[in-house]
C-alpha cells in the first residue's frame, strides 16, 4: 500500500491544529528528549531569528517577524495553537519527523490498556498499526520519514532562493545526517546507550534517501519559472542524485532502482516542464515506496561501498543518561 500520495507541492509542515507538543512526548521519551535539545534542531527556535543570514532573508522577503507568520515556519519550527492562533513553540521537534500527534500520540502509548509486560505481541501489533493508521510515522516507515527530512533540506521554493538568498539545499544525505548529532536509538535500552542503526539499517537509509532526494529535486525543479540559482541548483541536484541512483541500480541488480532511474531520464530538465517532470517524480515515488515495502537491508550487501564513513557523520552523538 502506498503511504504517500504524489503531488506537485512545495514544503509541507506538521498540521498545527495538531500538533501536540515536545512536552507530551517528554513524559515518556525522556532521553529522546534530553537528546534532542543537543541538537541544532532543538536549538534553531533560539539561534535562528538571531542569525545575520536569516534577518537578511527575512527581509528581502518582507516578513516581519520570522517567528510571525512567515514561510520560516514551515522548516525551521513547530507551530500549533496557542489561545485559538498559531504560534511557534518549539525548533525542529518530534512531531517534524513523526507528523502531528493529535490522532495518534494517546493509542501508540497505551499499551491496549495494560502494562507493557501484559500486553500480548498481537495486541501490541494492532496498537502500532492503528496508530499509523492515525498518521503516526514510526522509523520502519522509512519512506515516510525520509520524505519529511527532504521536504526541507532541499529547500524546494523559488521565491525564498531567488528573492530571500536562502541556500537551495543542504548538503544532506540520510545516513551520515541521521547519525551524529540527530540520532536518538535509546527507546529499547531504556537510555544505556545511543547507539548507530547498523549495517543493514543503513543500506535502506542510503538507498531510499537517494531515490526520495531524486523525486523531491524532481518536483522542485518542476516548480521552476525563471533560469536563476534555484533552477540550476535543482537541476543539479536532479543530476547528481540520478547518478547515485545509477550506481545503486547496477551495483545491486535490483529492478525498482533502475525503474527509478529510467523514470528520471524519461524528464527534461528545463524551465515551465511540470508536467514531465511532475509525472517522473510521480513514478519513482510509487518505485522508492515499492522497493521499500519488498526489500530489507539484509538484501542490500551491494550498497555497502557507498555508503558513508563514520567521518562525515554531522555532529557530535550524545551520550543519554540512565535513569
Amino acid at each position: 500500500m502506498l503511504l504517500w500520495v504524489p503531488a506537485a507541492q512545495a514544503v509541507r509542515a506538521p498540521d498545527h491544529k495538531k500538533v501536540v507538543g515536545p512536552g507530551e512526548c517528554a513524559e515518556c521519551h525522556k532521553q529522546e528528549t534530553e537528546i534532542w535539545k543537543a541538537t541544532t534542531h532543538y536549538k534553531t527556535f533560539s539561534r535562528l531569528p538571531r542569525k545575520k543570514l536569516a534577518k537578511k532573508i527575512s527581509k528581502a522577503m518582507g516578513f516581519k517577524r520570522i517567528k510571525s507568520g512567515s514561510l520560516c515556519l514551515t522548516c525551521h519550527f513547530t507551530s500549533q495553537v496557542v489561545k485559538e492562533k498559531e504560534k511557534p513553540t518549539a525548533g525542529i521537534s518530534c512531531e517534524s519527523c513523526h507528523s502531528a500527534g493529535k490522532d495518534w500520540l494517546k493509542r501508540h502509548s497505551e499499551y491496549s490498556g495494560k502494562k507493557k509486560e501484559t500486553e500480548s505481541p498481537a495486541e501490541a501489533e494492532k496498537r502500532w498499526a492503528d496508530a499509523e493508521k492515525a498518521g503516526m510515522i514510526r522509523p520502519r516507515l522509512i519512506y515516510n520519514l525520509t520524505k519529511n527530512c527532504y521536504s526541507c533540506h532541499v529547500v524546494p521554493e523559488e521565491k525564498l532562493v531567488n528573492t530571500g538568498g536562502h541556500p537551495a539545499g543542504s548538503p544532506f544525505e540520510l545516513v551520515s545526517w541521521s547519525q551524529g548529532e540527530i540520532r536518538h536509538n535509546t527507546w529499547h535500552n531504556g537510555g544505556k546507550k545511543n547507539d548507530g542503526a547498523n549495517k543493514e539499517r543503513q543500506r535502506e537509509l542510503y538507498t531510499v534517501g537517494t531515490a526520495v532526494e531524486l523525486e523531491t529535486a524532481l518536483r522542485a525543479l518542476a516548480r521552476a519559472t525563471t533560469k536563476a540559482r534555484y533552477a540550476v541548483t535543482m537541476a543539479k541536484r536532479v543530476q547528481i542524485a540520478k547518478l547515485r541512483m545509477k550506481r545503486l541500480a547496477r551495483a545491486t541488480g535490483i529492478a525498482e532502482l533502475a525503474g527509478i532511474v529510467n523514470a528520471a531520464e524519461t524528464a527534461r530538465l528545463t524551465l515551465n516542464n511540470d508536467k514531465e517532470l511532475d509525472a517522473a517524480a510521480d513514478e519513482v515515488s510509487a518505485l522508492a515506496q515499492k522497493f521499500a515495502e519488498a526489500y530489507s537491508g539484509a538484501d542490500l550487501a551491494a550498497v555497502d561501498p557507498f555508503l558513508p564513513s563514520e567521518k562525515a557523520y554531522k555532529g557530535e552523538v550524545s551520550v543519554a543518561k540512565g535513569k
